[in-house]
């Protein structure tokens, strides 16, 4: 599908048209009968960030940043609670020394045994640059520690007019994407997201979908993408109401988009069960994970494994659960 064919049917095609021939690519690509989730504990481990997003308030609580002690205390109850990994990330917060974070991955992984997804390309980026390293050598050290995957946060919306509205002070399109691409490079897999419901434009979604494919098409790097809608947060941010077919659309024409990166993601934490649920029928092979604790936004999910599996085998397919990375873990029949 080229950027023009798939601007055509944003702007034209209807909703079920799109959902129809998304849920016939996903089950050309998954099958008929799995649906996958994760169980993760979100660890944000500082709310101090020089960036200044302007639709984000987490920045705006009282500020704070976890001790090791600290974050060993809910990484011993998410391990309790089940879960099979840490996703772990804060703001950019340039007085944080650089043997913090290898400390933090290396308790997680080595002593307590998680698969870690941490660190957007902006806090790579800023780590990177407020401790004068090049990234490769940064990533290497990581890697070492033990980390083992990427989020794809920070992304939004990649393209020169949002960023300017939404985070004038992040990194740009091109910036994420290198940011990206090395990490990759050096074999730390990814995901990739688009956020919508501010005041981008058909031709702004386009864009940024085909900023990251052109980056799956050279690195093979993201397992898997998630159509996400801005939530009210600030009073400084205004965001439009996205609309229950608005949302299903996007979820189908990711799923016809991304020839290249396997699985798509439903926002089941950010748009309920109900669409959540749609949504496996329009392209979605996954609901994204339980999540145990999340500070940023509002939760409208699945907050146990028990309830994820009663929810997936409810949708009509079988609940397998994954591993961060992917790896299969058990088929609940």
């Amino acid at each position: 599908m080229t950027k023009e064919e798939a601007l055509r049917l944003w702007k034209s095609a209807s909703w079920t048209e799109l959902a129809k021939a998304a849920h016939e690519k996903r089950i050309e690509i998954h099958g008929k009968k799995n649906v996958s989730y994760t169980v993760f504990r979100i660890i944000n481990y500082t709310n101090i960030c020089k960036i200044a997003c302007s639709f984000c308030s987490f920045k705006n609580t009282k500020p704070y940043t976890l001790t090791l002690k600290e974050i060993h205390t809910e990484a011993l109850k998410a391990k309790k609670q089940g879960a099979n990994g840490i996703f772990f990330q804060g703001g950019v917060n340039p007085d944080i020394p650089l043997d913090y974070y290898l400390n933090v991955i290396e308790l997680l992984n080595k002593k307590l045994g998680f698969p870690v997804r941490a660190f957007s390309p902006v806090e790579l980026f800023h780590m990177a640059k407020d401790n004068k390293m090049p990234l490769p050598k940064l990533l290497q050290k990581l890697k070492a520690a033990g980390l083992s995957s990427v989020p794809g946060a920070g992304a939004e919306i990649m393209t020169a007019r949002m960023r300017k509205i939404l985070a004038p002070k992040k990194l740009s399109a091109k910036e994420w994407c290198k940011v990206m691409e090395e990490c990759h490079k050096q074999g730390l897999k990814s995901s990739a997201n688009i956020v919508i419901g501010s005041t981008e434009s058909p031709e702004d979604i386009i864009e940024h979908l085909n900023y990251i494919r052109e980056v799956q098409n050279k690195t093979g790097g993201f397992q898997s993408f998630i159509p996400w809608v801005f939530q009210p947060q600030t009073s400084a941010f205004p965001i439009r109401h996205v609309r229950s077919d608005e949302y299903i659309k996007l979820v189908a024409l990711c799923r016809l988009f991304f020839h290249n990166i396997p699985n798509i993601e439903v926002s089941v934490l950010g748009m309920g069960k109900a669409l959540g649920e749609l949504a496996l029928y329009a392209g979605g092979n996954d609901i994204s994970s339980v999540v145990l604790k999340e500070r940023v936004m509002r939760s409208q999910g699945i907050e146990s494994i028990e309830e994820a599996e009663e929810f997936i085998k409810n949708a009509g397919f079988k609940a397998v659960r994954r591993g961060i990375d992917y790896s299969q873990l058990s088929l609940i029949l």
